[in-house]
């Protein structure tokens, strides 16, 4: 009773304290009000190739016009995992102060930087900036094909040096900002030659009557057209009709013949007539091979249960919000950190309940279990990133701050979870007691066999998610803005209850042909779905326009590191059903 209670009680206290915070977070966003005439700076951010979102660079490695000094604004955690590095620039929009036609500077550009803002306009890169945080983008130049005229022949490449600023107030607040390239005023790039360029901008002021609260909804307009909510509703009902049709299949199929083999075990005149699975009741409950393993799976799956579940919090509280930069991955840093004492606590308490030594193994595999193979390829992936000089490379400071945390904050907690699941231990409770020596397994026919349960057990899962994974992944490697975090809740519960679902079904089949090691089977069955999301993935970038070794290696990494923790998530819960389960059935008959 008292590992329930702590188990329900330390979610309770991390939501409190990530409550709080959110408190904090929102209240401070609605206070930014100017007078006319204050300068309010405007930040550049980083520049890219449309199509690859994770190459992105720093906006003044092409050479635009630049303060002297530069100097890079203090960033959190977050932002800098996201790739941005803001800086501070020449442009001056002081508060509903019209310009027109203002001079950035004047720029002689040379061959070298010539040849830099031509190859940037060949791979269409655009530039990002922030303006009282608020993002605003455009692009650098254009490309036009003139070989069909007489006098110019071949390519033209020309360059944007004219941007114009529209800025929507209400009051003394700013609400939204847009940036337009002036196709009138452009530079010729085509040939390697020395150009002098006089970059310029203009600002418009325009009032609104939008409230400051709601000047985030034009962001996620782009992703609330008609169409695609009708999308998003269609495989929401599509995914609920699969559930219906799901259980009352296994209701036919499987708990009806589970009531026949409880009516007739509970028979004493029918012993003859015993099921399949009531003849290995004395190995059902043998815990499986490497324990250690077995339990810190279990940890870091709830672990991660726990962390999405809070994401999905803070997304419905209002903190996490398109564009609030670096605040998913600054809430990951934190949520991972606090969680910490969960997983320990899991992994122990689980352990101790077959045996009191050898707990600390299952702990310190906890700690390695996922953040090991997720440091591994963050390491691969960020010495790629800077070879190429990009965004996405973490600063040595950040790593330190990263590594400071982990070693300081999440592996005391990690093991303090471990020392309370130790100290608060019980037996395991099983209705029926194990023999000594295990029973033999019969060879099963393919059907019955892992591979095949894992085909089944994932299949129909992703079936009923892939529409929304779809979008899912539009916005993680693209520029979709996904702002329906009610449907995407709905449909993690959809995939959780599909994959107990089947678990527990699959379980059932395994325990009726007499294989009694089904603990480490309902882990893979459960876990399978995200192979299948790993290999849509797959799908999905030879259908996108991304290109190159850096946008390729850092789609498969980090794909594969959201597709790993689901599998330790889904692994954690399709075991705990399938133990509810099992006891259920063993727990209903008279055991001999």
């Amino acid at each position: 009773m008292g590992n329930e209670a702590l188990q329900m009680s330390l979610p309770l206290v991390l939501l409190t304290i990530l409550t709080f915070s959110a408190l904090s977070a929102t209240a401070s966003a609605s206070d930014r009000s100017y007078n006319v005439g204050d300068h309010v700076p405007l930040f550049v951010n980083k520049v890219g190739p449309l199509n690859n979102p994770s190459e992105t660079y720093q906006y003044y490695d092409l050479p635009f016009c630049c303060p002297d000094p530069v100097i890079q604004k203090k960033e959190s955690i977050g932002e800098v995992l996201n790739g941005d590095r803001l800086a501070n620039t020449l442009y001056q929009l002081n508060f509903r102060q019209d310009k027109n036609g203002e001079s950035l500077c004047q720029k002689k550009l040379k061959v070298a930087e010539v040849a830099k803002f031509r190859d940037a306009i060949v791979n269409d890169f655009y530039f990002q900036m922030y303006y009282d945080d608020l993002p605003v983008w455009g692009f650098i130049g254009k490309v036009e094909d003139e070989s069909w005229t007489i006098s110019d022949k071949g390519t033209k490449y020309y360059l944007f040096k004219h941007v114009l600023f529209d800025v929507f107030y209400n009051g003394n607040q700013i609400i939204e900002i847009r940036a337009f390239s002036d196709p009138n005023h452009v530079a010729d790039i085509t040939e390697d030659v020395d150009i002098d360029v006089e970059f310029t901008y203009s600002v418009k002021w325009n009032a609104t009557s939008i409230q400051f609260q709601n000047r985030m909804d034009r962001y996620s307009k782009a992703s609330l057209l008609p169409v695609r909510l009708k999308i998003h509703w269609f495989s929401f009902i599509n995914s609920i009709v699969i559930i219906v049709l799901l259980m009352g299949l296994l209701t036919l199929l499987i708990m009806r013949r589970l009531k026949n083999d409880l009516r007739k075990c509970s028979n004493d005149e029918e012993e003859d007539k015993e099921v399949g699975w009531k003849y290995i009741h004395g190995d059902v409950f043998r815990y499986p091979s490497n324990m250690p393993l077995f339990c810190a799976v279990l940890g870091v799956g709830t672990q991660l249960l726990i962390m999405v579940c809070i994401l999905f919090f803070l997304s419905f509280f209002g903190v996490l919000y398109p564009y609030n930069r670096g605040a998913l991955f600054t809430s990951l840093v934190f949520i991972c950190t606090l969680t910490s004492i969960v997983a320990g606590y899991t992994a122990a308490a689980f352990h101790t309940q077959f045996s009191v030594i050898g707990w600390e193994r299952s702990v310190l595999l906890t700690a390695i279990l996922y953040l090991g193979p997720l440091f591994v390829t963050s390491s691969i992936l960020n010495t790629v990133a800077i070879s190429y000089g990009a965004t996405a490379a973490i600063p040595f400071g950040t790593l330190l701050a990263i590594l400071l945390i982990y070693a300081f904050l999440a592996i005391p907690l990690l093991a303090l979870g471990g020392v309370i699941g130790y100290c608060l231990r019980s037996e395991f409770q099983a209705p029926c007691a194990t023999k000594q020596f295990p029973r033999e397994i019969q060879r099963l026919a393919w059907y019955r066999r892992t591979h095949c349960q894992m085909f089944i057990g994932g299949l129909l899962p992703f079936s009923a998610i892939a529409l929304q994974l779809h979008h899912l992944y539009a916005s993680m490697w693209g520029y979709k803005i996904y702002t329906l975090p009610g449907i995407l809740f709905l449909t993690f519960i959809i995939l959780i209850i599909m994959t107990s679902i089947l678990t527990v079904g699959l379980t059932y089949i395994q325990l009726s042909v007499e294989d009694h090691e089904w603990w480490w089977r309902s882990v893979l069955s459960g876990g399978s779905t995200a192979i299948f999301m790993f290999a849509y993935s797959i799908y999905f970038y030879a259908r996108s326009n991304m290109t190159g070794f850096m946008q390729l290696s850092f789609f498969i990494g980090y794909n594969a590191c959201m597709c790993y923790a689901f599998f330790l998530m889904l692994g954690a819960i399709s075991f705990r059903v399938s133990l509810i389960f099992v006891r259920h059935i063993y727990g209903a008959v008279k055991s001999e």
